[in-house]
């Protein structure tokens, strides 16, 4: 049973190598779809706060795994 444990613990690791850059990721992409609706901007705007806000992420997320090496 440990062997399969083993096999799905890999798979996982394939796809979410970094736990909490996943979650800062989902949990902006939440923020975005409920605030978007009320927030008065245009909508040509909304890609440039997506993609501002997941360059932040990366780079935070960058520089958090760099200091612990």
């Amino acid at each position: 049973m440990t062997w399969l444990k083993s096999i799905f613990r890999e798979i996982f690791g394939l796809f979410v190598d970094d736990g909490s850059f996943a979650i800062a990721i989902l949990a902006w992409l939440c923020i975005l779809f409920l605030s978007f609706p009320h927030l008065p901007i245009p909508a040509v705007w909304h890609g440039v706060i997506l993609f501002a806000g997941l360059i932040a992420i990366l780079i935070e997320s960058t520089l958090r795994r760099s200091r612990q090496r």
